[in-house]
């Protein structure tokens, strides 16, 4: 299997349409959830089979609106965290503009349950001035973000204007209602959010909705970016064989091929 590189158009000045991008972890397509496998390792098959490929190319096409003939521009890469760096990647590039509506397609929220959990984000990144959020490295170099809170984390960035959570049937209940406002909503809200709004401006509301029954989901529009997370300690290799088939819509720009499992510590 292999991506051919491509070249994105820049986006002209005079766009201001939102732009969309479906996020699609491969952990999606099982019978059920898998426990976290240990570094190195898969998780195992019995209870956790993958779908069919037809399966997989009918929730695509049916639902997400994408088609085979007319693959969108992405990437394929390890661990689901990677899409916080092809995201920006992209917009240094000029071919995402943010923020930017997501439909993530996951059997997790990647919204931080686990640790460190919120409090983090909702107490130490909402303190710092936007620009200085967006240095992404630095958390990694604190071992605060991963692929279990990276979307939490592009929350802060105020990255996302709009986020759609389709899930696995068989995902277990993994949102942090702290994050939520009264109308189920994303609003990061901390008295340190408040204590800082007058420097770094009132944090946004997102417009949140969430599929526990994927077949009730419908893409609103044509997304403009396409990517895929492996996350082999969430799915077992048998899984790996939709990879390809979800990688005949996707473009890829310089994309990562998996090729083992990686030794990045993740916890949830």
């Amino acid at each position: 299997m292999g991506y051919n590189r491509t070249k994105i158009p820049l986006i002209s000045a005079e766009r201001s349409i939102t732009m969309r991008v479906l996020d699609i972890d491969l952990d999606f397509f099982l019978a059920d959830c898998c426990p976290l496998a240990e570094l190195g390792h898969r998780p195992s098959l019995p209870g956790h089979e993958p779908w069919e490929a037809s399966a997989v190319r009918a929730f695509l096409e049916n639902q997400c609106g994408l088609s085979r003939t007319a693959p969108k521009p992405g990437r394929i890469f390890e661990t689901h965290d990677q899409a916080l760096t092809f995201w920006e990647e992209q917009i240094a590039a000029g071919r995402l503009t943010a923020p930017f509506d997501v439909t993530h397609v996951d059997a997790h929220s990647d919204l931080g349950i686990g640790y460190p959990g919120p409090n983090f984000v909702l107490f130490n990144v909402l303190s710092m001035p936007v620009p200085k959020r967006l240095d992404y490295a630095a958390f990694y170099a604190q071992k605060k973000l991963d692929e279990a809170n990276y979307l939490l984390f592009a929350l802060a960035m105020r990255r996302i204007s709009s986020l759609d959570n389709v899930r696995n049937p068989r995902s277990r209940a993994d949102i942090p209602q702290v994050l939520l406002d009264a109308d189920g909503n994303i609003h990061l809200n901390s008295l340190t959010a408040q204590m800082f709004a007058a420097k770094n401006g009132a944090e946004p509301t997102v417009p949140f909705r969430v599929y526990d029954d994927y077949r009730d989901f419908r893409a609103a529009g044509a997304y403009d970016f396409v990517t895929l997370a492996i996350s082999p300690r969430y799915a077992p290799k048998e899984a790996d064989g939709l990879v390809e088939v979800v990688g005949e819509y996707i473009r890829g720009i310089c994309c990562l091929l998996y090729t083992s499992p990686s030794p990045r510590d993740s916890t949830s």
